[in-house]
């Protein structure tokens, strides 16, 4: 079996192809790489907890009680957990009582739905209160010692997302324990050795903190809100121009030394990006190339019928 852990249930137009992939997968397995199933799909509300990619907005009690069990509900519907990118790395104790995270962690906290942690003290808090959540270790944390990185395979995860610069060190992935715990990351937009990576993750984390509030939303509506972006000349990168990056993960490699290797769970990143760039990187990694381009066709269908665009009857 070959896992892939993809972004967006909330998007509509992504969320959307999503749910076409998943369909696709399992009514025609046949134009996909053997084993391939979609695992999880990853994203989050607009809430302080979050954390990867700023999410504008803001949800109120009532609206995550009506409008969290509709976007969960559909992939779980179709056996699919929902995990939930709570990796702010700026929590205090005073993020830990927000009640509508709590109420938002409640809703999803049905037995298949899992959490993404960053903030020890978020775990535990986390852990404290659902006991019986899956959580996964996120690639945020940035470990690489690899002492440091067994320690870590020896917690109580569901999975550890390793971090993406020792995708291609083959001489240390022979050697770890609990290969199947572990989530390599196949496409990351990052270059190696990122020294911005960490100030990245705080600045999305300070926007969750300070923006994700009633006036945000307003500003939102109106069109005068100033949602400020991380610049770095690296994150526009396509998804055929992630292809050069060191750090890639081919699917040939994925086939031929990864999963021999006792590799099975793939992350594909993604979360906001527009839908035919996604639809380009679910095909080169689980469609067979003589199916590409049917496959590729009915997930921008999907996508461009979520949109409103075309016509029916």
């Amino acid at each position: 079996m070959v896992n892939f852990h993809i972004p967006n249930f909330l998007d509509r137009y992504n969320g959307t192809m999503n749910m076409t992939l998943i369909s696709m997968i399992k009514q025609a397995p046949q134009m996909f790489y053997d084993g391939v199933r979609i695992a999880s799909v990853f994203d989050c509300f607009p809430l302080v907890w979050n954390g990867g990619r700023i999410v504008a907005g803001y949800m109120d009690m009532n609206t995550a009680k009506r409008l969290v069990p509709q976007y969960l509900g559909r992939f779980n519907a179709m056996g699919v957990p929902c995990r939930l990118t709570f990796t702010n790395p700026l929590i205090t104790e005073k993020e830990l009582a927000d009640p509508v995270c709590n109420a938002v962690l409640d809703i999803a906290d049905n037995g298949l739905n899992e959490a993404i942690v960053f903030s020890s003290l978020l775990e535990e808090h986390i852990r404290k209160t659902h006991p019986k959540m899956k959580l996964t270790s996120s690639t945020c944390k940035q470990i690489t010692d690899i002492t440091e990185l067994k320690a870590e395979l020896e917690r109580d995860y569901s999975l550890v997302v390793l971090d993406y610069n020792l995708n291609n060190k083959f001489d240390i992935l022979s050697t770890l324990p609990h290969k199947d715990k572990i989530e390599l990351l196949t496409n990351a937009v990052c270059v190696p050795n990122c020294q911005r990576r960490g100030e990245h993750y705080r600045f999305i984390g300070k926007y969750q903190l300070e923006h994700c509030c009633p006036e945000e939303l307003e500003k939102i509506r109106s069109g005068t809100a100033n949602v400020e972006e991380w610049k770095c000349p690296h994150m526009n990168k396509n998804a055929f121009l992630r292809r050069n990056s060191p750090l890639h993960i081919s699917p040939k490699d994925i086939y031929t030394k990864y999963v021999p290797m006792g590799y099975k769970n793939f992350k594909l990143e993604g979360r906001g990006n527009i839908f035919p760039d996604l639809a380009e990187q679910y095909v080169y990694y689980m469609a067979k190339p003589e199916y590409r381009d049917i496959v590729r066709y009915n997930l921008l269908c999907s996508a461009a019928a979520a949109a409103g665009s075309g016509r029916q009857g």
